[in-house]
């Protein structure tokens, strides 16, 4: 059997992360996987996070399986974050699952359950997984532009291309932060894709990976919030990874809207039983954690303290890198940058000048040109500044080293 297996595509992020810990040089920088990193350069545990923990430790709960739908506090936690309370929430149903591509996993085995052969939309760029988690559900994929060639959001190309959605397509949209690029559309285009949504017919598919870390908590679950309240059916896959810093305890949920209560008494069941068969049921530790912070007002504070202070040294890690560049004669790019937000941004770099950064300067990020700016130290930006400046200056006079492009989403 096994000699009939052919080589399957490695994952582009791991393999990267395996190429970094083989480099020798002492000066080398990983900025490929979407980890937050303080000065030190560790990931720590937050400290509402660990008071949760030591709680958690000192309740000693039974280790006893929870259910298919995981911890229900955590649940009905996620549903009062992202939808607050009444309206939206109340024709809502959610379910814990294996971290936000769990949900997004689960959601797709929905779909696909519910109507075999649906069309879901993607941007392009998109996140590396969205395709591969998409596809293997058994969907269709197509791509609607993100970027122009300013590396702008392309705000009329986006709204042209989703007006081709039809009926019951499912559109997929990035809550914040926008992976790769760190582009966002504006408000008024939110208010658009609402307004397209519910006169097509399609529905929204919204991931929620970076909120807390773009503008704010509220600002970055605005156009989510929004959505809900102006379509009749809509799908969040949420994650705890980031905001929470529970990467290794794999917590997400999974949530449903429908147009009434009565339109979900079938949902919960079938996101059990898609769970069943995929993982059986999830991890209690992260879930535990997030519901005893959100349901403790000192905790929470301390959370929401803690977060706020992460988004502050993302936005001095990017601010920081973008007057580094103007310094160097780089205003373009460095206004580029500056416009973005989140953890990640997107270099003006083409395929061939990021593995030149990598291969001259021993600095690490995707082919595609993303980078985690979460994960950069405060010490390293002139380095990182330089680097780029130099490989652009490389390239000076090539044709194809003006307006570099992010890669397609499925050669991230």
């Amino acid at each position: 059997m096994l000699e009939l297996l052919l080589p399957p595509p490695v994952d582009p992020l791991w393999d990267l992360t395996e190429a970094y810990g083989a480099d020798a040089r002492p000066e080398r920088l990983n900025l490929v996987l979407g980890v937050y990193r303080d000065q030190s350069g560790g990931t720590p545990v937050m400290a509402a996070v660990r008071e949760a923990e030591l709680r958690l430790a000192e309740r000693s709960a039974s280790k006893e399986y929870r259910g298919l739908s995981g911890n229900t506090a955590f649940n009905r936690a996620m549903l009062s974050m992202v939808l607050g309370t009444g309206g939206a929430a109340e024709r809502a149903v959610a379910v814990q699952t294996v971290a936000g591509s769990g949900a997004l996993r689960l959601l797709a085995d929905l779909i696909c359950r519910t109507r075999p052969g649906t069309t879901v939309w993607i941007s392009d760029p998109a996140y590396v997984n969205h395709r591969p988690i998409l596809e293997a559900a058994g969907l269709t994929v197509r791509t609607y532009g993100w970027l122009d060639a300013e590396g702008r959001a392309d705000e009329a190309g986006l709204l042209r291309d989703l007006a081709q959605a039809r009926r019951d397509d499912v559109v997929l949209l990035q809550g914040c932060c926008h992976n790769p690029t760190g582009v966002d559309p504006s408000p008024q285009t939110w208010e658009a894709l609402a307004g397209l949504a519910a006169s097509a017919g399609w529905v929204p598919f919204v991931d929620l990976a970076y909120h807390g870390l773009g503008d704010g908590l509220e600002a970055d679950l605005a156009a989510t919030r929004m959505l809900a309240e102006r379509v009749p059916e809509m799908l969040i896959a949420i994650s705890c990874s980031k905001n929470f810093g529970l990467y290794s305890d794999r917590t997400g949920c999974a949530v449903v809207l429908g147009s009434s209560r009565r339109s979900l008494q079938h949902v919960e069941t079938a996101l059990q039983n898609a769970a069943r068969t995929l993982y059986s049921m999830p991890p209690e530790h992260g879930a535990a954690v997030v519901a005893t912070v959100l349901e403790d007002d000192g905790l929470r504070a301390l959370w929401r303290t803690e977060l706020d202070a992460m988004r502050t040294r993302i936005e001095a890690n990017r601010s920081g890198l973008a007057r580094q560049l103007a310094a160097l004669g780089r205003p373009v790019e460095a206004e580029s940058l500056a416009r973005q937000k989140g953890m990640f941004s997107m270099l003006p770099l083409s395929p061939r000048q990021m593995l030149r950064l990598r291969s001259g300067f021993a600095i690490y990020g995707t082919t595609a040109g993303r980078i985690n700016i979460a994960g950069l130290p405060a010490e390293r930006i002139a380095c990182l500044a330089q680097g780029i400046s130099a490989v652009l200056a490389e390239d000076a006079g090539r044709p194809e080293s003006h307006g570099a492009q992010p890669a397609p989403a499925h050669h991230q």
